[in-house]
């Protein structure tokens, strides 16, 4: 019964939004209204500083983790795996507690990746990092390291369940980031600072 349990309690805590209860904690503004309006660690970078942007990834990241290794303490499938990961997921995007509108979702998902297996988060982890240091352009890191997961997740662990789990959240991803590749198509998409 547990097992069923994880799915919705993945999504409910996937939709506690840790950039706006950042923002609000530390006195900045709310990231929907500011910025490129998107509730992520980015954008708080953005509109405030490293230590308040580190502490939204580290909450949006705890999001995807948490559920997963909850979800591998009890034995779970892989299909529960993916359930579980995609409710995580879609918690952030779409956030029951703040309207369903949420961010893009690479830190809770690359969460979920280090809690289905670390080798696997830690490679697509690995990919952004040289993306983002080579090219200053986090949505763009994002983007190469999420196209790259499904393989990832296949070579690792190559569960039918989980590769296509990994390949939706990988087009989800890119369909949220639609307008981050169109500015990135024009030249127009920001520099990590």
């Amino acid at each position: 019964m547990l097992l069923y349990l994880l799915v919705p309690a993945a999504y409910l805590l996937g939709s506690v939004s840790s950039a706006i209860i950042v923002c609000r904690l530390m006195g900045l503004p709310d990231p929907r209204t500011q910025g490129s309006n998107n509730p992520g660690a980015t954008n708080v970078l953005r509109i405030g500083d490293k230590k308040a942007a580190a502490i939204t990834l580290l909450g949006d990241a705890l999001k995807g983790l948490i559920p997963m290794l909850v979800a591998h303490a009890l034995h779970a499938s892989p299909l529960i795996l993916a359930l579980t990961a995609m409710g995580a997921f879609l918690g952030h995007l779409y956030p029951l507690f703040f309207g369903f509108k949420g961010g893009k979702g690479v830190a809770t998902a690359l969460g979920a990746q280090f809690g289905l297996y670390w080798p696997i988060g830690l490679s697509v982890a690995l990919i952004w990092l040289f993306v983002a240091k080579g090219m200053k352009i986090s949505s763009l890191a994002a983007l190469i390291a999420m196209a790259a997961a499904p393989l990832i997740v296949w070579g690792f662990w190559p569960a039918p369940e989980l590769v296509t789990m990994q390949i939706i959240m990988s087009a989800w991803l890119f369909w949220r980031h639609r307008s981050n590749i169109s500015n990135l198509l024009n030249g127009r998409e920001g520099k990590i600072q």
